[in-house]
């Protein structure tokens, strides 16, 4: 039974955990109301991911005290957490990727008969739960085989089938589809309606406008306050996050590109491995120096494969890359590289570090091969430190253990931004930047930015590829459009709108038609 005179559901006192070389959280102080949603707002490795572990009980706090309906409690481990009502989406998902979303859903607690698992009642109640939320799921789906909306829909529907009621969200946003972001906006919403209290991890603060009721703000391991957010401004809570004024609105002065391509794509195609469908259509485009051109559209219209075929990581089924005037279709990565192509990939884990690698032998990869990183075939491990530190200063990479942290025990922004750093420390001679961005603070972001327009003012070519229709707004020199695998317009940055970009990437409206 649920103690009605008490007003918070939640509350964490003076939690203090440290790790080598860091403290995560300090004295923090946290309070969740029944039925509201509760946003947990800071910049990258302020503390928030580590704060609601201890309280999901991945970790122990080595002071403080939890409360739950006003009664101390002691959460050892997510079990302990899970009967306490507790559950939480993970920013990295949890999932058995050859699984099906079913065995994800009920793994753990599963229903048994003579030692053999029962899923038909199972089944029953995750459709009913599926059908109450809105949580569209195909039961019988390997997680490997669906999108990562559907991926993050199995998790809530983990924490519903489990009948948690306080509901921890980390960076829930961070790798959806602005479409995605909407529906899971309104699942929220629903849930909290239902009685469902919710914590939820976010930079992003146009959405904790949309559906949080109060904000509690950490700023290096310290709350800095919490405050009602129909009553704070987006400025306000940005200043209080970094604790400085950010622009949102960059000046841009206007492009300058120089006469020289640097990258040229000729009838790009490329294909599924399943059925040959063409992925990447017969596209054709082209970066000058000194300016940005972004591709825009909706996720899973192409823009990975198109991403991988340019920067060596799949092969092409037909047409032509070069980089200047050399071909490079079928040229390895690290031609590539050597060549001046640098990239930023989607999938920090799967391809930008080597989480096991401590931060300054991912900074390395590039370059462990040359001189001076190594000499007579021996690594220098300390022109590899000083290449790191210098790194980790200029992008604001934070670490615990300096540039002997390992990759895996960086905040998800932190491994972020190392990987930028390791892109564009050099500044290339050609940036496939894809998203960027994405699960950075808004200070870190205005930050990027400034270093993207920065770069091509100093006359590289850089290939964007955002979701954030915003990014693509605020630094675009030139926007193409991408559909279903082909090229739907081609826009001036200065001139296009939110509006007319979202048509033509949701093939509403094909270039030359009239408004």
């Amino acid at each position: 039974m649920q103690d009605s005179n008490t007003e918070f559901i939640i509350e964490m006192h003076g939690i203090t955990k440290d790790f080598p070389g860091i403290r995560a959280n300090d004295d923090v102080t946290l309070r969740l109301r029944r039925g509201e949603i509760h946003a947990l707002l800071g910049e990258n490795g302020a503390g928030k991911s580590t704060l609601m572990s201890i309280l999901f009980g991945l970790y122990k706090p080595d002071q403080g005290v939890i409360l739950k309906n006003g009664k101390p409690v002691s959460i050892a481990n997510p079990n302990a957490a899970n009967a306490l009502g507790i559950g939480m989406v993970h920013q990295h998902f949890k999932l058995v990727h050859n699984f099906t979303a079913l065995e994800n859903i009920v793994m753990g607690v599963e229903s048994t008969r003579y030692g053999l698992l029962r899923t038909d009642q199972a089944r029953r109640q995750v459709v009913a739960l599926s059908e109450k939320y809105g949580l569209s799921i195909d039961p019988d789906a390997k997680i490997e085989d669906v999108t990562v909306g559907m991926q993050q829909r199995v998790e809530i529907l983990k924490m519903l089938y489990r009948e948690n009621e306080i509901l921890i969200f980390d960076e829930p946003t961070a790798v959806l589809t602005p479409q995605e972001i909407g529906e899971l906006m309104k699942i929220m919403n629903n849930l909290a309606a239902e009685g469902k209290s919710i914590l939820f991890i976010t930079h992003k603060l146009n959405e904790i406008k949309q559906v949080a009721e109060r904000c509690t703000v950490l700023r290096k391991g310290r709350t800095v306050g919490t405050l009602r957010v129909a009553e704070t401004s987006i400025e306000m809570m940005s200043e209080l996050m970094v604790g400085r004024k950010v622009e949102f609105d960059l000046t841009k002065p206007p492009a300058r590109p120089t006469a020289e391509t640097l990258l040229r794509v000729e009838h790009l195609t490329v294909k599924s491995k399943h059925n040959q469908k063409p992925l990447v259509n017969d596209v054709s485009f082209a970066v000058r120096g000194g300016e940005i051109v972004c591709i825009a559209g909706i996720d899973g219209n192409g823009q990975r494969e198109l991403a991988h075929a340019l920067t060596g990581l799949t092969p092409v089924d037909a047409g032509r890359i070069f980089i200047g005037h050399k071909e490079i279709t079928h040229s390895a990565v690290r031609a590539r590289n050597l060549l001046g192509m640098s990239h930023i990939p989607e999938d920090r884990h799967t391809y930008g570090l080597v989480l096991d690698y401590t931060v300054e032998e991912n900074m390395a990869l590039k370059n462990y091969f040359r001189h001076p990183f190594q000499r007579h075939g021996f690594l220098s491990f300390a022109v590899m430190r000083g290449h790191a530190e210098r790194l980790m200063r200029d992008f604001d990479v934070r670490a615990g253990q300096g540039s002997a942290t390992r990759a895996r025990s960086l905040s998800g922004g932190n491994q972020q931004k190392a990987i930028i750093a390791r892109e564009m420390g050099e500044l290339p001679n050609i940036l496939i930047a894809v998203q960027p961005t994405r699960g950075l603070d808004v200070g870190a972001i205005e930050y990027i930015h400034k270093r993207l327009l920065a770069a091509r003012d100093e006359g590289k070519a850089i290939l964007l590829i955002s979701l954030e229709l915003d990014e693509v707004l605020n630094i675009s020199d030139r926007i193409h459009v991408i559909y279903e695998g082909a090229f739907t317009a081609n826009l001036d940055a200065a001139e296009a709108t939110a509006q007319e970009l979202g048509l033509y990437m949701a093939g509403t409206r094909a270039e030359g038609a009239s408004a």
